[in-house]
């Protein structure tokens, strides 16, 4: 499990492609490498990726075509950032909400607003995701837990505070990014609960 809470930018220090298959290799920030194990599970941009090697604070990961498709992961190039956080254990602290760190989709960033101390980052979401989507609700993007603002049309935006932009990827964010989606699995079994009691409701 993962908190959304993310712990930094690792760098990404090679990347082999194969047919549907790809293996990336991450720089970690040397104190996020301790006690790392082979078959541990990291979130990268949000992603849950299983440690299949590493030295030092290299770390490498193999993604297979699902995971190509529905992330950001096999759009990006050698010395790109991203976010990472190592799993939660039993025990911590959480301090965002509970992740699985299964990307649902991909979301574009449509307009960011940068009001004074402020960032406000847009979202076009596909009409699939839209109803889990609701304001003050939680959304995970690139991994991190995020409270939802406003939701317009198939837009919605959340609002950036100056640690999350120093923090994360999202300092960088420029309009046209895809950022990976994880709606919130509370959010989800709700609103899917309401729409079978409507539907069996409704003959």
């Amino acid at each position: 499990m993962f908190t959304g809470i993310v712990q930094g930018k690792a760098t990404i220090r090679s990347i082999e492609k194969q047919d549907q298959f790809m293996r990336l290799q991450l720089e970690l920030p040397p104190e996020h490498a301790n006690n790392l194990q082979l078959g541990a599970s990291i979130a990268v941009n949000g992603t849950c990726l299983t440690v299949t090697a590493f030295n030092g604070n290299l770390v490498s990961f193999d993604l297979i075509m699902e995971t190509l498709k529905v992330t950001n992961l096999g759009q990006l190039s050698v010395g790109a950032l991203v976010n990472f956080e190592r799993a939660a254990r039993f025990g911590d602290e959480i301090g965002g909400h509970l992740l699985s760190g299964h990307i649902h989709d991909q979301v574009s960033i449509c307009k960011i607003e940068r009001p004074e101390n402020n960032c406000i980052l847009w979202f076009e979401v596909s009409e699939q995701w839209l109803k889990y989507i609701l304001p003050k609700g939680f959304v995970a993007l690139n991994g991190c837990s995020l409270t939802i603002g406003e939701v317009k049309d198939q837009r919605f935006n959340v609002y950036l505070i100056p640690e999350t932009l120093s923090l994360t990827v999202f300092g960088d964010a420029q309009v046209g990014d895809l950022v990976n989606l994880e709606v919130d699995p509370h959010t989800q079994a709700v609103v899917e609960t309401v729409e079978r009691y409507m539907q069996q409701h409704s003959h």
